[in-house]
């Protein structure tokens, strides 16, 4: 089973850009795309039809805005729309889809990035996800959280971890939510093969940042320790340019 996660930053741009080549490439089982940024009645589903995936979309209420979707080859048993949280839930950030044996999110976490406010929304959506997911958890412990969580973990996971220690996605309260994550009984998919540094998942579109990688891990798979046994591989694919985060995934038994 191939899981693949990627913040298309609007689906319609991507697949102007090769989307459908691109998961032709890599034939991932099941897809989790962030910021889609549209409904289905606007996007051409016919090449991913073609492709055997049964299309899952949790779009946000406001238009051309965030959004998230799964689609599966594997014919999900349950679907999930939202977290039980009226603003979250509005904005189209979590998405659940529900196989035999696992349960797979597709989840676009909130950014900070454009002031207190927002940043007080991002550590409302971190306080209630955890709890959310942990409820899941209780009673099916198979689980992928699969997204764009807008967080670096460690040092390792930014350039340069020095001048952004004030910055939002590498606060210290957020990085010891992560922590907390991570210690709650889930897997890095990613850091379970890879320790080096320089791995990032996202770049700004500023000062040719992406050519010179100066980027940001931002985008995960969590598994649950219950899975990690099944984790075969994980790989970041930061050869393709879709968007300005790139495509990463894991593969289970």
């Amino acid at each position: 089973m191939k899981v693949l996660t990627y913040n298309v930053n609007g689906i319609r741009s991507a697949m102007g850009k090769g989307l459908i080549d691109f998961l032709e490439l890599h034939q991932p089982d099941v897809l989790c795309l962030q910021e889609i940024k549209a409904t289905p009645d606007v996007v051409d589903t016919a090449p991913f039809e073609k492709m055997g995936y049964n299309l899952y979309w949790y779009p946000a209420q406001k238009k051309g805005y965030s959004g998230v979707a799964i689609f599966s080859k594997i014919k999900a048993k349950h679907v999930e729309y939202g977290c039980g949280h009226e603003m979250f839930d509005f904005e189209g950030r979590v998405l659940r889809a529900d196989f035999d044996d696992v349960s797979v999110f597709s989840c676009y976490f909130p950014s900070g990035t454009t002031g207190e406010l927002r940043q007080d929304v991002k550590m409302q959506f971190l306080d209630h996800f955890f709890t959310y997911v942990h409820e899941i958890k209780s009673i099916n412990d198979n689980l992928i959280i699969c997204g764009d969580y807008n967080i670096c973990h460690k040092h390792i996971d930014i350039h340069d971890p020095v001048s952004n220690k004030n910055s939002s996605g590498f606060l210290p309260h957020e990085r010891e939510w992560m922590d907390k994550w991570f210690e709650s009984g889930f897997t890095d998919g990613f850091r379970h093969f890879n320790q080096d540094a320089h791995n990032y998942t996202w770049w700004s579109f500023r000062a040719n940042a992406r050519n010179n990688n100066k980027g940001w891990r931002i985008d995960y798979i969590s598994v649950s320790d219950s899975l990690k046994e099944r984790l075969k591989s994980s790989a970041i694919l930061h050869n393709h340019f879709q968007s300005d985060h790139c495509g990463m995934y894991v593969e289970l038994e």
